[in-house]
C-alpha cells in the first residue's frame, strides 16, 4: 500500500491525529520528569518544557473543561458530532491530590444546580486508573476493625473525633447497616474538628511519629510494616500540606501500593486521594470534584460527608484480562458503560492487529516505536505521546515493531464499554477480594463488637470518658 502522509477529516475511515489539552495543576510532576509534559512535548502542544513548571493531566476527549482538538485546530467534538461518553487522561502526580468524591448521576445534577461554577457539569464520574509507574493512592474506608485499633494507638487521633462517634465505632453491631452509621459519625465528627483542635493534636502526632521514626527508637523490622508505612505517610502529607488535618487521612482510608500495570476502579460517592506516581485514568465525560482536604481548592465537607456510601475496604486491584484470544491485549473493564481500557503491546519482530470497533475510541503511544498500516495505507508516527482517533467501522489498524527494535511498542486504547457484562474491576461496596490492610481473623465469640468485643466498661474506661457524660446514641 501507498503511504499516506495527510488524512482527511471528513472521511470516516481515516485515523487522526489528536492534539490533546494540558492541565498544570500544583501536584503535578515538575519539567521533565513528568511523562505528561513529554506527551505534550511530542504532541506538539507546548514548544519546551518548563523545568520548575508541574505538569499534571493531559486530557483526550471532548469535555468543554479541555477540549481535544485535530492538529488543523477542529474540535474533536464536531469530528465526533457530539460527545463522547468517556474522558481519557495521562497524570503524573508529584504530590498528593485532594481528598476527594465524584458524585452519582442524581448528585452531580444536584450539584451543578446549586453550584455551576464548582461543580461545572451534571454527569457522574466513576474513574478506572492503570498504572504506568509505582502508584501510591488512599481508596476507599478501612474496615471498622482496623480503625477502631488506630484510635486505640494514636490519642491524637482520636482526640479529633467526639466521644459519641468513638463508642459508636466500639460498641455497633456486626450489622453492615449499624458499621455504615457508625463509620458515617466517625467521619462527619473527624472533618468538623475545630481547626484549632486538629492543628494542636496534628503538631502532637507529627511529634511523636518523627521520633518513632528515629534511628534511636524501635528497630524497623521490629515495627509491623502497617504501622511504618502509616507513620511514613502522614509524616509525607503534613509535609506536603502543612496544618491540613488532611495528613491524618490514612488513619480512615486504605494506602495502597499499585505496580504497573495492575488497575482498580472507583465508584460514585467513594473517597480517595490520589498520593504519588504516574497512571492512565479512563472516567465518564465528567469534570466534578467534591473536596474536603488536601488541596487550596474549592473544599465541600457537607456535602461529602453526605454524598459517601461508607463501604469499607479497599476496591479490587487487578492486572487486566487477555482480550480477543490474544495475551498481548490487557482488557481493564468497569462494572459501568461508559468506558474500558485496552493495553496493546507488540514486541520485536512482531505484528498485531487491532480488533475492530463499533464504537469510537482514543488510543495514545505510551512507550516503544513501531510502524503501522491499514487498507487506507496509513503509516502513522508511532512515539510516546502521540495520540490519534479511531472513529467506528474504521479499517483495523495493524501495528509492527521491527526486530532490531530493544523493546516493545505499547498503546493505551479508550472507547466506549463493549464488555459491560464481564468487568474485571468493581468497587469497594462490590469487591469481595481485599480485606483490608490488616486482614483480622473473625471474633471467635459471637458478642457483637469488634474483633475483641470490647464491653462497654471496657470502652469508656479505655477512652477516659467520664461515667454519664453522654447518652450513648442509638445507631
Amino acid at each position: 500500500m501507498a503511504s499516506v502522509h495527510t488524512y482527511d477529516k471528513s472521511s470516516q475511515r481515516h485515523v487522526l491525529p489528536l492534539r490533546p489539552t494540558i492541565k498544570d495543576y500544583a501536584w503535578g510532576i515538575r519539567g521533565l520528569d513528568s511523562r505528561v509534559a513529554r506527551f505534550a512535548l511530542e504532541s506538539g502542544v507546548i514548544d519546551e518544557v518548563d523545568p520548575d513548571s508541574p505538569y499534571a493531566e493531559l486530557w483526550l476527549g471532548t469535555h468543554p473543561s479541555g477540549p481535544t482538538t485535530l492538529r488543523d485546530g477542529t474540535t474533536l467534538e464536531s469530528v465526533v458530532g457530539g460527545q463522547l461518553p468517556f474522558l481519557f487522561k495521562i497524570l503524573s502526580a508529584g504530590k498528593a491530590l485532594s481528598i476527594q468524591a465524584h458524585p452519582c448521576k442524581d448528585g452531580a445534577k444536584r450539584l451543578h444546580l446549586e453550584n455551576p461554577s464548582n461543580y461545572v457539569d451534571d454527569n457522574h464520574k466513576p474513574e478506572l486508573a492503570v498504572a504506568l509507574t509505582p502508584f501510591e493512592a488512599m481508596c476507599g474506608f478501612r474496615r471498622l476493625e482496623e480503625i477502631a485499633i488506630l484510635i486505640k494507638k494514636h490519642p491524637e487521633f482520636a482526640a479529633c473525633i467526639s466521644n459519641e462517634a468513638k463508642l459508636a465505632i466500639f460498641l455497633c453491631s456486626r450489622e453492615e447497616a449499624d458499621k455504615k452509621d457508625a463509620l458515617r459519625m466517625l467521619f462527619r465528627s473527624f472533618m468538623s474538628c475545630p481547626v484549632e483542635t486538629s492543628q494542636t493534636q496534628l503538631k502532637k502526632l507529627l511529634k511523636r511519629l518523627q521520633k518513632e521514626q528515629s534511628v534511636d527508637h524501635v528497630h524497623p523490622h521490629e515495627e509491623p510494616p502497617w504501622e511504618r508505612k502509616c507513620a511514613r505517610a502522614i509524616l509525607r502529607l503534613a509535609q506536603q500540606f502543612p496544618g491540613d488535618s488532611g495528613a491524618m487521612a490514612p488513619f480512615l482510608l486504605n494506602y495502597l501500593l499499585i505496580a504497573p500495570g495492575e488497575s482498580f476502579y472507583m465508584a460514585a460517592n467513594e473517597p480517595h486521594a490520589y498520593v504519588a506516581g504516574e497512571i492512565i485514568e479512563c472516567m465518564a465525560c465528567s469534570d466534578n470534584v467534591v473536596r474536603a482536604g488536601l488541596t487550596p481548592k474549592f473544599k465541600d465537607v457537607d456535602n461529602l460527608v453526605n454524598m459517601l456510601t461508607y463501604s469499607m475496604g479497599g476496591p479490587t486491584i487487578n492486572a487486566g484480562t487477555p482480550a480477543y484470544g490474544d495475551d498481548r491485549i490487557m482488557r481493564y473493564t468497569p462494572p459501568t458503560g461508559e468506558f474500558e481500557v485496552m493495553i496493546i503491546t507488540c514486541n520485536p519482530g512482531e505484528d498485531i492487529t487491532l480488533p475492530p470497533l463499533s464504537v469510537p475510541a482514543i488510543f495514545v503511544v505510551l512507550e516503544g516505536s513501531g510502524n503501522t498500516d491499514n487498507e487506507e495505507g496509513q503509516r502513522l508516527v508511532m512515539r510516546p505521546g502521540r495520540s490519534y482517533y479511531m472513529p467506528e467501522h474504521c479499517p483495523q489498524l495493524t501495528l509492527a515493531v521491527n526486530d532490531s527494535k530493544r523493546g516493545p511498542l505499547k498503546i493505551a486504547l479508550a472507547h466506549e464499554n463493549q464488555h459491560v457484562d464481564e468487568p474485571t474491576l468493581a468497587c469497594a461496596e462490590d469487591s469481595k477480594q481485599w480485606g483490608g490492610e490488616f486482614a483480622l481473623p473473625p471474633a471467635p465469640s459471637s458478642n457483637p463488637g469488634t474483633p475483641r468485643s470490647p464491653n462497654r466498661y471496657q470502652v469508656v474506661k479505655e477512652l477516659n470518658i467520664k461515667p454519664g457524660a453522654f447518652k450513648v446514641p442509638k445507631l
